[in-house]
């Protein structure tokens, strides 16, 4: 099992996400959370999940002058993919519910890359999963901004909250995905990097 594998590795994750963090848990890993503040600010000529890899490896860039041999640092970024651009996390409730009215009656991408740095090498993998909304009416939209607040989701809204279970009419790929990491991708790839 990877929990073996691992034993003498120190596992890193630099996330703030309660989600994220409840995935590791989940997964059974022993773990520790560090954090350092970035900016979260990509290059405009980037398309689709070039977007969501370059911040996760951005998100490494910090910690790479102090990693041990044996530590594995998760970084990882999540933004949707939808006519044409990337959809981050709302900066206010006019830019949540701006989001959410775009979003409603059509389907985007949830496209989240987590990159594994050690102190001699980075990988980085990614997930795309198809999200169909039906329509949502503007006081759906409001409520659910106004009573969840979503301005830490990328795309200001939540797969697993009040929204996802009245809006969402489809899914097509990784649902933990949609929430945050793909921990399918996560498992595979710490596995393969431990021997």
């Amino acid at each position: 099992m990877i929990q073996d594998k691992l034993k003498n590795y120190t596992l890193i994750l630099a996330s703030g996400s309660p989600r994220r963090q409840q995935f590791f848990k989940d997964l059974g890993l022993d773990f520790e959370i560090r954090l350092k503040p970035i900016d979260e600010v990509y290059p405009n000529k980037l398309h689709h999940s070039e977007v969501s890899d370059y911040l996760a490896q951005l998100k490494s860039e910090p910690f790479k002058n102090e990693l041990k041999d044996k530590d594995i640092l998760v970084t990882s970024d999540t933004i949707v993919w939808h006519n044409n651009k990337a959809l981050g996390k709302p900066k206010d409730y006019d830019d949540a519910f701006q989001m959410l009215f775009s979003m409603s009656n059509s389907s985007h991408e949830v496209i989240t890359s987590i990159t594994f740095t050690t102190k001699i090498s980075q990988k980085t993998v990614n997930a795309v999963t198809k999200v169909t909304f039906n329509a949502l009416t503007t006081n759906e939209i409001d409520y659910y901004v106004k009573t969840f607040r979503p301005y830490d989701k990328a795309g200001a809204y939540g797969i697993q909250e009040w929204i996802g279970q009245i809006g969402i009419t489809g899914i097509e790929g990784s649902y933990t995905n949609v929430v945050g990491l793909p921990t399918h991708l996560l498992y595979k790839t710490l596995n393969s990097m431990v021997l």
